[in-house]
């Protein structure tokens, strides 16, 4: 890809970019939320069409042209999202085939027994007759890239493949990668985990701001160098955040703000105790399943909740729906942005005076002033990037999604904020910002509790972690015990 330009309505989303992929080779294609990574591959798959720009595929010096999908795919430019973009009521089979019987009739037997062969090369493990719902997402996902593969795909383009995944899952899919590298394949592949660029990647190009900052070999780029160039700036040491913010200090610092006894749901937890103080921070930590999801959704009232008794500063309240939580001081950001979070069609302003305008009630809506103040005010203080408020918030990158959710909960002034993996899929930039405004606003008396898969994360912000396994709690950790090494052996031991 040569010269690549693309502009929205306010907005240029691509200047002058260049790429280049080999076959045979892994190439991450790395930058923050909105520097222009998912419009790059939209170009080169036919889903934007480039204003500017030249497209070359396997070293011809005629310039192809992509304007939809099906011209990629001819060109054997192959895509697998995310979000799993298949037929979970088909079987694995159908999945892989469909669309592609060029016969009025389709040979089953044949169709099945041409599925169980790729399926075995590639190692992956699903028969081809079982419903594809019933595989994990994991393997999904691997379908997914053997339909890719066995339409004779050049290049596979993989969009945050393992944001979903657990370690195994993980290895699983990076064996399938190799695989495919070492019969030619060349692969894109998109991700916000540092760690697995490094495991499974030759080369690396980095975005900012839609431009090219350069394109590397992974032995020339250490980690620190990579963070820097993704940022625009050096990176000081991430672990010394805490160190910006003062403790919450005020007479009330020991007060408990909120308080659990015995709280189950229908999610299948045991019941749990739990209690946070004011300008506290606090987090579930477990492997992935192991209940800390279910444990803040229990507290919110988001699932059905079964037995326990619920306190707010002192005094017993009932939660049995979101809105009796949010009417108490409670405010909680989803695990799942796409589904739980954001209101796809509605504008930036309207995502963010959402939950103010359901306490107020429907029948006192917000003036249009009232709503452009909170909105403008709330852009401002997060760094939404955005072209203006009126933008529909699905057209914005993950990472200002997130802060148009964060928003919409800190304009309620809740007592106590509940964040759920508040920093997955998004760049390290914004996840660095999230973390000191969490510290931010402990140090202003909010109690926070803060939820992610990544230890490290945890341990740079909550000052006492609540450990699960199996859907119960198996231990509680602060002070010199807030290590590492101390949360994976009670995670293994179950320390009570």
């Amino acid at each position: 890809m040569k010269h690549i330009n693309k502009s929205f309505p306010g907005v240029r989303a691509l200047q002058d970019v260049d790429f280049t992929l080999c076959g045979g080779e892994i190439h991450a294609l790395m930058g923050e939320n909105g520097a222009g990574k998912s419009t790059l591959i939209k170009v080169l798959t036919g889903v934007y069409e480039k204003d500017d720009g030249q497209i070359f595929v396997e070293g011809n010096d005629k310039e192809v042209s992509i304007r939809s999908p099906q011209d990629a795919q001819r060109l054997g430019i192959s895509t697998v999202y995310q979000e799993i973009t298949l037929c979970p009521n088909l079987s694995v089979a159908e999945n892989m085939y469909i669309g592609r019987t060029e016969n009025i009739y389709q040979d089953w037997k044949k169709m099945n027994a041409d599925a169980d062969k790729l399926l075995r090369s590639l190692d992956i493990p699903a028969k081809a007759t079982q419903q594809l719902a019933s595989c994990s997402i994991a393997v999904q996902q691997m379908v997914a890239i053997a339909r890719a593969v066995d339409m004779d795909c050049k290049v596979l383009i993989l969009d945050e493949p393992t944001s979903s995944l657990d370690e195994q899952e993980v290895e699983k899919l990076f064996t399938l990668m190799r695989d495919l590298r070492s019969r030619g394949v060349g692969i894109i592949f998109v991700t916000h985990f540092l760690d697995q660029v490094y495991e499974v990647c030759d080369k690396i190009t980095v975005l900012r701001d839609g431009k090219l900052v350069g394109q590397y070999e992974i032995k020339d780029l250490p980690r620190v160098k990579l963070v820097a160039k993704m940022l625009g700036k050096e990176l000081d040491d991430m672990s010394d955040i805490r160190g910006e913010q003062e403790p919450y200090s005020g007479k009330d610092a020991d007060q408990i703000v909120f308080e659990a006894e015995g709280l189950y749901s229908n999610a299948g937890i045991k019941p749990f105790d739990f209690n946070i103080k004011k300008g506290e921070v606090n987090g579930f930590t477990g492997l992935l399943g192991s209940g800390r999801s279910e444990c803040v959704r229990a507290i919110f009232g988001a699932d059905h909740v079964l037995g326990g008794k619920v306190k707010k500063n002192g005094k017993e309240i009932k939660i049995t729906k979101p809105i009796d939580a949010m009417k108490n001081g409670i405010a909680y950001l989803p695990e799942d942005r796409k589904n739980d979070g954001i209101i796809g069609d509605l504008s930036v302003r309207e995502n963010i005076i959402f939950a103010m305008q359901v306490m107020r009630g429907f029948f006192r809506p917000l003036s249009k002033a009232e709503a452009n103040k909170y909105a403008e005010e709330y852009i401002k203080l997060l760094d939404i990037k955005t072209a203006s408020a009126d933008t529909p918030i699905k057209s914005l990158s993950g990472g200002n999604q997130q802060k148009c959710i964060l928003a919409r909960w800190l304009l309620t002034h809740p007592d106590y904020l509940i964040l759920d993996e508040p920093t997955r899929g998004i760049d390290i930039g914004t996840k660095v910002d999230i973390q000191k405004l969490v510290l931010k606003l402990a140090s202003e008396g909010m109690s926070v509790t803060f939820i992610s898969s990544e230890t490290d994360e945890m341990l740079r912000t909550c000052s006492r972690l609540i450990v699960m396994r199996d859907r119960k709690v198996v231990g509680e950790l602060s002070g010199e015990d807030l290590t590492q090494n101390k949360i994976m052996s009670t995670i293994a031991g179950g320390e009570n």
